[in-house]
């Protein structure tokens, strides 16, 4: 290394994108959660209907997941067919149906139907078959406002798979994961509340893992991210989402021209920049919304908005619901 440098270093590799997944990563809570155990043995199979929405309550915006403790069994989704071993975890942001198995032509069960009214003291427990030595499962739904993001939403795939049984950053994720197959096996005080908690966190490092590992395409978020440039920008706009930005500004933390930016924001991420910006102030608001009891002329005023009126507007467009009706919604 030299002693002296003429001038600052430029920003490390990655960084940029990191700051992104970062300032995202932050925001992302669960607005509800459910959790029980599945326990089948012999031949079976799940229907391929999403059920988890019913079993929510609401008539979408569930993610259904699947975390394979132990056994193994098949998953057929949209005519293609794969193999799960103990440690899969499986997450559908879409909430697209899907069919779970053992063996060929086995009887078709409704692990949610079996489920005790709520609420509950303990995790519920469901046992199919002849009580051999079979599959064992996790499983569940989240709900998440991060996915209103419409940015990652569009970067996600139907399904994501991760597979921890040999992989060499999954230790604290099996431990995670061990964790909550120890509050089903020895229930103890809290443990209701426990479970979405640690389901929180192996959500949020899955999504870092689907966002990291994905390959690049040439448009979308992702693609955003492994641009250098681009991905300078989002860095500023997501670590200061309440400057007034300009394209002047933008252009020049970029080091591209404005037309340039302006033609690179829209063939990427089909978007301008300062939409861009709107939009993330509007999901943050949306998170503050749901999570703080601030008054809305106040979250209004940080999300750029004159006024009260004109930002019920323009949540109400990006949303579909006002402020107040979201509000009532996540407290609900």
């Amino acid at each position: 290394m030299r002693e002296t440098l003429s001038e600052n270093p430029g920003p490390a590799r990655g960084v940029a994108r990191d700051d992104v997944l970062s300032a995202l990563l932050s925001t992302i809570r669960l607005s509800g959660s459910l959790q029980f155990c599945f326990m089948p043995s012999g031949d079976w199979q799940t229907d391929d209907k999403p059920a988890m929405a019913g079993l929510s309550g609401k008539a979408g915006g569930t993610i259904p997941f699947h975390i394979l403790v132990a056994g193994d069994c098949w998953l057929k989704m949209e005519g293609e067919e794969a193999r799960l071993e103990a440690g899969d975890v499986l997450v559908f942001p879409f909430g697209t149906g899907h069919q779970l198995g053992a063996g060929s032509g086995g009887v078709l069960v409704d692990p949610v139907g079996g489920l005790p009214p709520k609420p509950w003291r303990q995790i519920p427990v469901l046992r199919h078959g002849d009580g051999s030595q079979g599959a064992r499962l996790l499983c569940g739904y989240l709900e998440c406002g991060a996915l209103s993001f419409a940015p990652l939403r569009r970067a996600l795939p139907k399904l994501i798979h991760v597979k921890t049984r040999g992989a060499n950053d999954g230790d604290w994720l099996r431990a995670t994961i061990g964790q909550m197959v120890d509050e089903v096996d020895r229930p103890r005080a809290g443990g209701v509340s426990m479970l979405p908690k640690l389901t929180e966190i192996i959500f949020i490092e899955i999504l870092r893992h689907q966002i990291m590992m994905a390959e690049p395409r040439d448009a979308g978020w992702l693609a955003a991210l492994a641009d250098a440039a681009l991905a300078r920008c989002l860095s500023l706009i997501h670590d200061d989402p309440a400057r007034d930005w300009s394209l002047e500004d933008l252009s020049a933390a970029s080091g591209m021209s404005r037309s340039v930016l302006a033609e690179r924001f829209q063939t990427i991420l089909g978007t301008p920049p300062i939409r861009y910006v709107r939009d993330w102030r509007l999901y943050l608001a949306s998170v503050a919304l749901a999570t703080t009891g601030r008054a809305v002329a106040a979250i209004a005023y940080e999300a750029g908005y004159a006024t009260e009126a004109a930002f019920n507007r323009a949540f109400s467009r990006a949303f579909g619901t006002p402020p107040a009706t979201w509000r009532a919604m996540a407290k609900a």
